[in-house]
């Protein structure tokens, strides 16, 4: 595992594209890096899936509601996609989703009912650009919720899936789907210091 930052209450890391962020057996993040570092480590928030990029998790079982709780009041999450289309320069969307755990796919739904949840999120293009005789747009995206699989149902609604994601739509040849955990920010849930973490995926070149 790539490791940012470790002390002794948290570790920052690259989560690897195809792997759970979860604890769910031997091949999971958290296992990997118990295995790397030794002692405790639990999750503190997720990504889905196919979606690598920064993560934190806690190395003190003391920590672990605090990290989830500064994440949620203090945290901020910048994502970086590759989408289907133009978005334009910047904007911001909000909409009412629903996750169906049976399929395990979200949907933007017009009423508020049981299970659904207000979701936004903001961006910026960063260029367009033309690859097999498609139009496709680098975007930089902020979430202002956490809802599952946000930014995939939210970009795929307005007929921009993100590149790669043949669950929500996605013609786009890939092997990866196009979506990066690129900045995380916190307050850490020992020490009180806002903390900052930044990295870029291989492919944002691309184009």
């Amino acid at each position: 595992m790539q490791i940012l930052y470790a002390d002794d209450w948290i570790v920052v890391c690259i989560k690897p594209a195809g792997m759970l962020s979860e604890d769910k057996g031997s091949d999971c993040v958290p296992a990997l890096l118990r295995a790397q570092l030794g002692g405790f480590v639990a999750a503190a928030h997720r990504l889905d899936r196919p979606v690598g990029g920064v993560m934190v998790y806690a190395r003190d079982p003391a920590v672990t509601g605090k990290l989830t709780q500064s994440l949620h009041d203090t945290g901020e999450k910048v994502y970086l996609a590759i989408i289907s289309g133009d978005p334009g320069d910047a904007g911001t969307y909000e909409d009412l989703l629903y996750h169906d755990p049976r399929s395990n796919k979200t949907f933007v739904v017009k009423r508020e009912r049981r299970g659904v949840r207000q979701a936004r999120l903001t961006f910026q293009k960063v260029r367009t650009f033309e690859r097999a005789g498609q139009t496709l747009s680098l975007v930089r995206v902020t979430l202002d919720t956490g809802r599952t699989h946000q930014i995939r149902t939210q970009f795929a609604s307005r007929g921009m899936p993100v590149a790669g994601d043949r669950r929500y739509g996605s013609r786009v040849p890939s092997d990866t789907v196009m979506l990066w955990s690129e900045q995380l920010s916190f307050d850490h849930p020992q020490t009180g210091r806002h903390m900052t973490f930044r990295q870029s995926p291989a492919w944002e070149t691309d184009g």
